[in-house]
């Protein structure tokens, strides 16, 4: 489908597929497809950067290619590599018929034998995709400089084969969780946006949006409940979708309200670390809001 003609068409379709977001956010989206610019999303682990990319392939009828980044992360394995085993299996064959002569070589290094990687992917697809470069702050800074020239032009160069230009950029979303701050020269070529914890109120809504079995009371008391963890000193704060599971985990076990036992039973839905986990017992009464 094409893109949705304004702010309020993005918050619509945003939301029939189940992703709440708030006017910033949908203001963002709509910008950034608007006028074809990368969108970088910031903000706690858990609130939904990822997934609104997910989202909008979804609701643009696009294709999601999504590049994981992390440390070490190199241009080969995001943007192309030559299937060596392969070719090297070619040149046997073609030597053991004699017919490796310069032409048989040339084509070693056709598309027949070239892997394609995301980064590739996304040029030659065009504004039929969505690409997802995710956790960008994992990557170092080489890699960081190298996707600066990809989101000015969108277009690879391969030695041998020329270059590949997309004939219309795709739609891309870059998320971070600022393990490290990026570089000015990749935020200028973006559009950025914070996404914060949504308030009490949102964050309701978008259990019983995600989850419809569960009832209000239960998402209430929940949603309170998680907004009082991510106030202590935790080593990991529960994210949104943590909310999610942990709501859905009680509703499972046929709880109808969250009660001491039942938190203490179930904080490995919400909570991932031990000693976060351990801290969230000594304090249960007010957590769950019967101290």
């Amino acid at each position: 489908m094409s893109a949705p003609a304004g702010v309020a068409e993005v918050t619509a379709a945003l939301r029939r597929a189940d992703y709440l977001a708030d006017r910033g956010l949908a203001t963002a989206v709509h910008v950034a497809l608007s006028l074809h610019r990368p969108l970088l999303l910031e903000g706690e682990p858990g609130v939904g950067k990822t997934e609104i990319a997910k989202v909008l392939a979804g609701v643009l009828d696009r294709e999601l290619i999504r590049l994981q980044c992390y440390e070490g992360i190199d241009t080969a394995q995001a943007l192309y590599e030559w299937d060596y085993a392969r070719q090297l299996l070619h040149i046997r064959a073609l030597s053991e018929r004699g017919l490796a002569d310069d032409t048989a070589v040339d084509r070693l290094f056709g598309p027949r034998f070239l892997q394609e990687r995301p980064l590739l992917q996304a040029v030659r697809a065009g504004d039929r995709a969505v690409l997802l470069i995710d956790e960008i702050d994992r990557a170092d800074d080489e890699f960081e400089a190298f996707l600066l020239e990809l989101l000015s032009d969108f277009q690879i160069s391969i030695p041998e084969v020329g270059t590949i230009a997309a004939e219309a950029p795709p739609m891309v979303v870059l998320t971070s969780n600022r393990t490290r701050e990026l570089h000015d020269a990749l935020k200028r070529r973006c559009l950025y946006h914070w996404i914060d914890y949504p308030s009490l109120e949102q964050e309701v809504e978008i259990v019983l949006v995600r989850q419809p079995q569960v009832s209000e009371e239960l998402a209430r008391t929940v949603v309170a409940a998680v907004q009082r963890l991510r106030e202590m000193d935790l080593a990991k704060p529960p994210g949104v979708a943590e909310t999610i599971d942990w709501a859905r985990t009680l509703d499972f076990l046929g709880e109808t309200a969250l009660t001491p036992d039942a938190a203490v039973l179930t904080l490995g839905s919400v909570l991932k670390e031990r000693e976060d986990i351990e801290l969230a017992r000594d304090a249960i009464d007010d957590i769950v809001g019967s101290g």
